[in-house]
């Protein structure tokens, strides 16, 4: 599977948005879950984290 996303202009950076289909194909709640992303070669790879989003 795969998808073509654009990035987004955030700050002095750039981001990329996750949409719904694949938050859920990764099972992560945004409001709780955090997600990690590592680097294979020229690949980005997204997934779940163990850690949890900080409560305020």
């Amino acid at each position: 599977m795969a998808f073509d996303r654009k990035l987004m202009r955030n700050g002095n950076g750039w981001a990329l948005s996750i949409n719904a289909t694949i938050l859920s194909f990764l099972d992560v709640n945004p409001e709780t879950d955090m997600v990690k992303y590592t680097m294979d070669n020229d690949r980005l790879i997204i997934t779940k984290s163990e850690k949890k989003v900080e409560k305020k």
